[in-house]
């Protein structure tokens, strides 16, 4: 997968900064149902903000959760900020 352009970063921060996050993991964690409402909102938006509950965390951090879902969903990875982040998947041509 390519990597994000420092202004394409820029862009997705912008859109989904002030938005509240479509998807909370729970302590279920990370399963097949979580990934494909994720890629369901990517194919929909290009873009998605999540949020990790404090009860998912467990022994993983937020960054290896959002990087695991990331390489599971094919999307790119823009930002994590505290239990937060951010993906963005390109439209396919």
């Amino acid at each position: 997968m390519s990597q994000l352009t420092p202004g394409k970063k820029r862009y997705v921060k912008r859109e989904l900064g002030d938005e509240r996050p479509t998807i909370w993991i729970g302590k279920s964690g990370i399963s097949d149902t979580l990934i494909k409402e994720v890629e369901k909102q990517l194919d929909k938006r290009k873009m998605v903000k999540i949020k990790i509950l404090q009860s998912a965390i467990g022994e993983h951090n937020a960054k290896q959760i959002a990087s695991q879902i990331a390489t599971q969903s094919q999307a790119l990875l823009v930002e994590t900020r505290g239990h937060t982040f951010m993906l963005y998947k390109p439209k396919k041509k």
